[in-house]
């Protein structure tokens, strides 16, 4: 973003302008192509249209680089970051994302660091000479995370990002320090496989203390959508009383997918923790372990667009298909 010298307010800017004001890029002594998306950006705009515009561009440019830097806005870059991992199938090379928190051009800026950074990170090799980070991450100041591991903990901070369920995969400090245990490493010898369909047939729903069974079950009622993330207390913990549960029943009888993940930043859902819980995995709510909301809601976008029915999509959410979840398949 670059500040409108007339209203004041933070607008989207162009490629040229912000290698005008990077010239360290120039030092790095790297080939650099760029991709600009016209017209740039506010990320609060984004769409799925948007992220099949940027998966289309690294398919239609994966043999050409050695890695791919994205440059996006903080608001959406965790879903963006979620998504891509999962369009993306068998990525074996570096998506890295990133942006700032200052825009450029302001002195403080912390978009110079952050790109560079990102850049080297996409550069770098292992002692085979193969990349050494061959997923979707987010590089925000000081840590490299997996993307679809990542959430915007923060609106002021430099160090925006955090991935409370996974270690970093990198930290950055005088060096860049890659954790070879936390990256992935466990793609097969296939090529890439592209999946651009994304069904936005799904919707949200946050549990609050109150919530009355005449909201929930006009939220659980609209006719088009074919999955819920149900946001719930502690370690997928709910209300109990039987309206709740009735609601829930005719929802899922319906042939909509629902999945239970926790409000809480940090853990995951036990479903047999508390009565609660227990009673969501009886209905058949779908466990979401310790996935973010941004994977859980992305990645349920990607299971319905592959054409699935309900049933193959509740059973794909509980398996792990790009690093989202710790538990194992089963």
């Amino acid at each position: 973003m670059i500040e409108d010298l007339n209203s004041h307010t933070l607008k989207p800017f162009d490629f040229s302008h912000l290698m005008d004001n990077v010239p360290k890029v120039k030092m790095l002594n790297y080939d650099i192509d760029n991709i600009q998306f016209q017209p740039p950006l506010d990320s609060s705009d984004m769409h799925t249209a948007h992220w099949e515009d940027i998966a289309r561009s690294i398919v239609e440019n994966y043999d050409r680089y050695d890695g791919f830097v994205v440059l996006h806005g903080t608001d959406t870059m965790a879903y963006t970051a979620s998504a891509l991992s999962f369009m993306l199938e068998n990525l074996r090379k570096p998506v890295i994302i990133t942006g700032s928190q200052l825009p450029i051009g302001e002195v403080r800026t912390d978009g110079e660091e952050n790109l560079i950074t990102a850049l080297q990170i996409a550069a770098a090799t292992d002692s085979f000479g193969l990349p050494m980070v061959r997923e979707v991450a987010i590089l925000f100041e000081n840590f490299l995370w997996r993307g679809n591991r990542s959430t915007k903990r923060s609106a002021d901070n430099f160090n925006a990002f955090e991935s409370s369920n996974y270690p970093p995969l990198a930290k950055i400090g005088l060096s860049i320090h890659f954790d070879t245990d936390a990256l992935n490493r466990k793609h097969s010898g296939e090529e890439l496989r592209p999946h651009y369909a994304l069904d936005t047939t799904v919707a949200a729903i946050d549990l609050f203390p109150g919530i009355s069974p005449t909201t929930l079950r006009h939220q659980l009622s609209c006719p088009s959508v074919k999955g819920i993330v149900l946001r719930t207390f502690g370690a997928g913990n709910a209300p109990t009383a039987k309206w709740f549960a009735d609601a829930l029943r005719e929802t899922i009888e319906r042939g909509v997918v629902i999945m239970n993940v926790t409000q809480c930043g940090n853990g995951s859902v036990h479903t047999n923790r508390y009565m609660g819980g227990d009673m969501l995995s009886n209905l058949g709510v779908v466990p979401g372990h310790d996935i973010t909301f941004e994977a859980a809601i992305t990645k349920m976008m990607h299971l319905f667009g592959l054409g699935l029915d309900a049933t193959e999509v509740a059973r794909r959410l509980q398996h792990d298909i790009a690093g989202e979840l710790t538990v194992s398949n089963f």
